[in-house]
């Protein structure tokens, strides 16, 4: 992480300049940590926009923001800037942010991916289908069915004796699951 933080010193404040914004600083998170989908971010983060857990890394020209549950996906990243005639290029670039990195104090999100895409979804693959956590709601896993379980007859099965036995069992935080998934498109069922 401190590699990555002093890599970020490299950032033009002529990029900072162009956003016309006093206090004006970069926010860098993972989206979706650990999981197949992750995506590392990188963003302006305007005075008061950034998240009171986030890390602050304060530079000579402006404040970095680490997103405390993407650190650990963090590791390795690297961040380069190559100006140009245009103003410049930013790359980013983090190995692990896919890799699952779950411990017993993660958040409950991350656990749950983890169990959904080493655990879940490898044998839901078997039919085509796959599920993805939508969203926490008051302690509550907001699930989307896709693939082969998106309309399949059987997926009422697949959520109450898979899916959220499960997660139930492995995270006892977790107070239940819910099913979001518009069944009615039965297009790419499993029957």
């Amino acid at each position: 992480m401190s590699q990555l933080q002093n890599q970020l010193r490299n950032i033009s404040p002529a990029c900072l300049e162009k956003q016309n914004c006093e206090g004006i600083g970069i926010r860098m998170f993972v989206s979706d940590p650990g999981t197949p989908k992750a995506e590392t971010c990188i963003a302006y983060s305007r005075p008061g926009e950034h998240n009171e857990e986030d890390l602050v890394v304060e530079y000579e020209a402006f404040n970095g923001y680490f997103e405390q549950r993407s650190i650990p996906f963090l590791d390795e990243a690297k961040v380069d800037f190559a100006e140009d005639k245009f103003g410049g290029q930013l790359t980013i670039r983090a190995p692990n942010s896919r890799l699952p990195n779950v411990h017993d104090d993660s958040p409950i999100e991350d656990q749950i991916n983890y169990l959904l895409y080493n655990e879940i979804n490898p044998g839901l693959a078997s039919h085509g289908g796959v599920v993805s956590l939508s969203e926490m709601a008051d302690g509550i896993a907001v699930l989307e069915f896709g693939g082969g379980c998106q309309g399949c007859s059987a997926v009422s099965l697949t959520l109450k004796e898979g899916v959220e036995k499960t997660l139930m069992e492995k995270i006892p935080e977790l107070k239940g699951v819910k099913d979001v998934t518009d069944h009615t498109d039965t297009s790419n069922a499993y029957m």
